[in-house]
């Protein structure tokens, strides 16, 4: 438990007094999805401790076969430690229902945010900064040896500090490889390797993946300012060093994620690995810069044959620099394997020139361009028919 956190303190006062952390006050609906439904609780002997409780229904888990996507879940929101990604605060069971308490965000999600900026869309500045987030996010998750496989704005939200919290984990692809420190001579050794968007449901999802043997190539953390002389074999010792976090060999035969979000591969059933979630973060700032995703057809078969066929096309308006178009271009390539992010992870990601100026260490000290107002639920309680429910009802 963290020290300083007043939701860790009131969880830890209710065990020590013997309370059962059952005993939440629902205070209103936040939303549902394919494995469960979000409500804003308030726990009954902490007045003011609010969280987001997923609930989930057991009988319906099993009788819609989705018990493993929520065990997935679960056993994710379990490893992670980062501030752009969930606390998990609590796991509460009964006979009938599974919950999970997280943190909650009163900024809603990003989504909804881009839908009320002028024309729908972000600028510049803004772009970078949640970009920067979400890569930093995903790096994570990929050194945990985690695909997340289903980035878009809706599972992105807002905290009440303005950054971001990834969410819903129920899609992701667990591997057992690790982050690895790499040298220059091993590069030779590198295999080659639900919303109106319309979610996909995975009846048969595969989490398995092959034994852990990536190798991955070794990057500067800098790039050159001049063309620099074919480098010569050096003593030994003196190879350059890199940490790469990518799971390359997470590889899944899955039809998994959001239409208009789906890298060429998962539509292709060839097999996909980590290189989708750099693929949806082409997508993601694509969608944030021009308001619309850039493969959307008329319909959802219109739009996978696009994905599929159709070359990038950028539109006129709004202007955009070209550092920006390079990065989408070169993460929205059909061909994983020559996809940027493919093999050098975030790394190379983070040293495109699109993000120039950006402080990687000290993301949580930069002024979010959006700060939620300070959420008065007790008005929710009161004009809620749910005041007064047991979340066991649910």
């Amino acid at each position: 438990m963290k020290s300083g956190d007043p939701c860790w303190d009131a969880i830890r006062r209710a065990r020590s007094a013997g309370s059962s952390l059952g005993g939440l006050r629902v205070i209103r609906q936040l939303g549902s999805g394919d494995i469960g439904s979000v409500y804003l609780v308030e726990l009954k002997c902490a007045r003011g401790c609010v969280f987001a409780a997923k609930v989930m229904d057991k009988k319906e888990l099993e009788g819609r076969d989705k018990e493993r996507r929520a065990r997935t879940e679960r056993g994710i929101l379990e490893l992670l430690d980062h501030p752009f990604l969930p606390t998990l605060y609590a796991t509460l069971d009964s006979p009938r229902w599974c919950c999970l308490l997280t943190e909650f965000c009163p900024g809603g999600d990003l989504h909804i945010l881009r839908e009320r900026q002028p024309e729908k869309r972000f600028d510049a500045a803004a772009v970078r900064f949640y970009a920067s987030e979400v890569v930093v996010a995903l790096e994570y998750l990929h050194m945990m040896g985690v695909v997340y496989r289903d980035l878009k704005p809706e599972n992105i939200l807002v905290r009440a500090d303005g950054h971001i919290m990834l969410t819903d984990f129920d899609l992701c692809l667990s591997s057992t490889s690790m982050a690895q420190i790499v040298s220059d001579h091993q590069h030779k050794q590198i295999p080659r390797l639900s919303s109106d968007r319309g979610s996909i449901d995975p009846s048969s999802a595969n989490s398995d993946c092959m034994p852990p043997s990536c190798i991955a190539p070794a990057v500067s953390w800098f790039r050159p300012k001049r063309k620099r002389r074919r480098s010569q074999p050096g003593p030994r010792g003196s190879q350059q060093l890199a940490i790469v976090a990518e799971p390359m060999d997470a590889r899944s035969m899955s039809f998994v994620g959001t239409y208009e979000y789906l890298a060429p591969e998962i539509i292709l059933g060839e097999g996909h690995g980590s290189a989708v979630d750099w693929w949806t973060l082409g997508i993601f700032i694509f969608e944030f810069f021009y308001g619309v995703t850039p493969f959307k057809g008329t319909d959802h078969e219109h739009t996978l044959a696009n994905i599929v066929a159709r070359a990038l096309e950028f539109p006129k308006k709004p202007p955009l620099a070209e550092p920006a178009k390079d990065l989408i271009t070169r993460l929205l390539i059909k061909d994983p394997k020559k996809r940027m992010g493919s093999t050098m992870g975030a790394t190379a990601i983070k040293r495109h020139p699109f993000f120039d100026g950006v402080n990687w260490a000290l993301l949580r000290g930069v002024t979010p361009p959006f700060l939620p107002r300070p959420m008065a639920y007790q008005k929710s309680v009161a004009g809620n028919d749910f005041a007064d429910a047991s979340i066991e009802y649910y």
